[in-house]
């Protein structure tokens, strides 16, 4: 009783901080601008399908993305043990599937938790490999400037925990597997037999079998207890760490922008009056084109709030994988722009802006923003709107969209552009195009060949 107890108190308490955080991370979302993503829902669930669930893109580069598939089927499939846990942890019962008559659940059960053993080895080889890829082999896109401090220790952090909760599982169902066999399992003692689990009715006898009974109900509990933490552990550090990706890949996925990739969006209010200059009968001071009570929209994006709510879910769905920064051009080549860090400084950000609105009320003002105090001009200016960021995301997130609202914002708003853009623009007004020439003399070169 008082263990069921305990585990009570545990499981609501770390269910219940979850939910606060992730609702403080959704009020965070939702402070972006609205855009209408529902449009065409079924091709909207075949992508998510394939890119988010079927991890498609990441098999572009296929060894890490057998890596990663280890631990992403392990993460799925090990939730089938959790639910046992869960069930055990209220009823104070023990493998209450196990004890499931008719006696064909057995093998079910042991069909199930043997491939839970398989998945959470192979996640095991995934883990050694990544801490090696991150801290060894010093894989260029993971020792970039934003990956100092905080980013490659979340890194690692997430590595040593799948270690732990490994360790866990085999220390649990090994220990078990030794009791079992000596008669001593909780569930059925007096009674000697086998699980036959895949990797623990071998491991359990030759790591565990040689200690005593009491030690080994000992080792049990700690592997009990140790998987549960973990779990409860996993899930509230998620909402503080870039592995938050796991819950929202699915989402900005099936948010995604389904229009042809270098497409450009354009300002409603803009469009509408360029409409109104091409319509000769157009009447602009017309009432039912004028609404003097309206909030002129700003132009472009200083800050997150300015942002879409599809740009906020991207930055907190961001991995900080770096292959949008490992393709990109300007990043090659030495530019300052690395399109990770766009979405881990508008991650970062939004964090600050939203939990000073949470503390302060609405109207308050930190008098910073995102363009300046996390983003520069530099970087920005650096982009050549390849799209090639957004191609190499495995969940397509896109940079390139943050990228534009923020030289919208210098443009429109700031009159703000380098030289170079200043005199092709002033070309364009007064020449109609790029060049230097008035339109009369554009053929002139035509006339010397």
């Amino acid at each position: 009783m008082i263990s069921s107890i305990l585990f009570a108190i545990l499981f609501l308490g770390g269910v219940v901080w979850f939910s606060l955080n992730v609702k403080k991370i959704i009020s965070n979302i939702k402070l972006g601008r609205d855009i209408d993503r529902n449009d065409n829902k079924g091709e909207r669930f075949k992508l998510m399908t394939l890119v988010a669930l079927g991890q498609k893109k990441m098999f572009k580069r296929p060894i890490p993305a057998i890596l990663h598939l280890f631990i992403y089927v392990a993460f799925v499939i090990t939730q089938i043990e959790l639910i046992e846990i869960i069930v055990d942890g209220f009823s104070g019962k023990h493998r209450f599937f196990y004890t499931i008559e008719p006696s064909f659940w057995k093998s079910l059960y042991t069909i199930a938790i043997s491939t839970i053993e398989i998945l959470s080895l192979l996640a095991l080889v995934a883990t050694f490999a990544f801490l090696a890829r991150r801290n060894l082999l010093k894989i260029p896109r993971f020792t970039m400037n934003e990956m100092n401090g905080w980013p490659k220790l979340d890194g690692n952090i997430i590595l040593y925990m799948e270690f732990l909760l490994v360790m866990f599982i085999f220390t649990m169902n090994g220990t078990d597997e030794a009791l079992f066999n000596r008669g001593a399992s909780h569930f059925m003692e007096g009674t000697s037999g086998s699980y036959n689990f895949a990797i623990s009715s071998w491991v359990g006898p030759a790591v565990f079998g040689g200690m005593e009974t009491s030690t080994l109900h000992i080792l049990e509990r700690v592997g009990w207890w140790g998987h549960i933490i973990m779990v409860l552990t996993f899930l509230n550090y998620l909402p503080f760490s870039k592995h938050f990706h796991i819950l929202l890949a699915f989402p900005n996925v099936f948010y995604a922008n389904l229009k042809p990739k270098g497409k450009f969006t354009n300002m409603e209010a803009v469009m509408n009056e360029v409409k109104l200059m091409f319509d000769p009968n157009a009447d602009p001071y017309a009432a039912s084109q004028v609404n003097e009570n309206a909030t002129p929209q700003a132009f472009g994006a200083k800050d997150v709030n300015d942002l879409t709510w599809v740009n906020l879910l991207n930055a907190y769905t961001c991995t900080e994988c770096g292959r949008c920064t490992s393709e990109c051009p300007a990043n090659q080549t030495g530019k300052l722009l690395s399109p990770r860090k766009i979405m881990m400084d508008t991650r970062d950000r939004l964090v600050e802006y939203g939990e000073g609105k949470r503390k302060n009320g609405a109207d308050y003002v930190d008098g910073k923003a995102l363009l300046g105090d996390y983003i520069s001009e530099e970087e920005i200016w650096a982009c050549t709107s390849c799209n090639a960021c957004v191609e190499a995301c495995p969940v397509n997130i896109d940079p390139l969209s943050i990228i534009v609202d923020l030289r919208r914002y210098l443009v429109m708003e700031q009159s703000k552009v380098p030289t170079e853009l200043a005199g092709m623009f002033s070309n364009i007004e007064n020449n109609g195009a790029p060049w230097q020439f008035s339109q009369a003399d554009r053929l002139k070169w035509a006339e010397e060949a």
